[in-house]
């Protein structure tokens, strides 16, 4: 299948990032999330990812400006009738995930995919909302999307290989490498990366150390860019906690219970850096 035309359903961080590649990659994106403020928001944080690259001198200002007029922002589904893949980017909740696969499949062709960004939730789960599940699939992007290369692919029990096929090809255009996970909460990345930060807060909470000694530990003795708490910050601490529980009632081990510190940190809302303060303060 030719893809050409991209929907992408959230304009925060991620839905941005998406966008911001796809545009980058030459194709014709519609950005849809639910007020003009949110909109905005994701508008300008586009503009500022492409300014950096601008200053790097990957790209220079006519192209940056082409890049954006290659995105259009959306309040209404409704755009998304001539779309030919859709990529929903909302909160980590599997209700509203099925409720906007519901109202996609309204409006959207037979033909159109259905991917979600989803870190952790079933794909066959999100799919029972379409009336087509052989069109729906997963496209897990990492964040930051512009700068990280993989997209991991997850296909439903229902996935058709002709779908896996043309996402597996778009990935490539949109300069992706990606991987082939099967239906299990957490995926590949999350199921190997949260027991990891959820058993740094678990450290954390038992006075073991202090987080930059934690972080700086993880940092100089084993290679890592950046420390699981200060990742965690960066993820979002409400993200680490939805996928855990995903991960822990889905797998039913305790090795994947959150760390009781971690539901505090997002309890006080200290969600990360996105807000200010998480297990750091910014």
């Amino acid at each position: 299948m030719r893809i050409s035309k991209i929907g992408v359903v959230g304009a925060g961080q991620m839905g941005a990032g998406i966008a911001q590649v796809a545009a980058q990659s030459g194709f014709e994106v519609f950005v849809n999330d639910v007020g003009d403020e949110v909109l905005k928001r994701g508008q300008s944080n586009i503009e500022q990812s492409l300014a950096r690259l601008v200053k790097k001198g990957l790209f220079d200002k006519c192209q940056t400006e082409s890049i954006c007029k290659n995105i259009t922002w959306v309040k209404s589904l409704k755009t998304f009738e001539t779309v030919d893949i859709v990529i929903e980017a909302a909160p980590e909740k599997v209700e509203l995930k099925r409720d906007i696969f519901a109202d996609l499949d309204k409006i959207v062709r037979s033909t159109t995919i259905l991917a979600s960004n989803t870190s952790s939730i079933s794909i066959t789960k999100i799919a029972q909302a379409s009336r087509l599940p052989e069109r729906c699939i997963g496209m897990h992007f990492m964040n930051p999307v512009p700068v990280m290369k993989l997209v991991e692919i997850v296909r439903g029990l229902q996935t058709s290989d002709e779908t896996y096929e043309s996402v597996r090809d778009l990935a490539q255009k949109m300069g992706k490498v990606s991987t082939l996970c099967r239906d299990f909460a957490g995926f590949i990345s999350n199921r190997l990366l949260m027991p990891f930060i959820n058993e740094a807060f678990f450290v954390l909470q038992e006075g073991m150390a202090s987080a930059k000694d934690i972080d700086t530990t993880m940092k100089l003795g084993m290679n890592h860019p950046m420390g699981p708490l200060e990742l965690a910050d960066f993820i979002g601490l409400d993200t680490c906690l939805a996928v855990c529980e995903v991960m822990h009632r889905e797998l039913g081990e305790d090795k994947y219970r959150p760390s009781p510190l971690l539901r505090q940190y997002v309890d006080a809302g200290y969600l990360g850096k996105k807000k200010g303060r998480g297990v750091y303060q910014y």
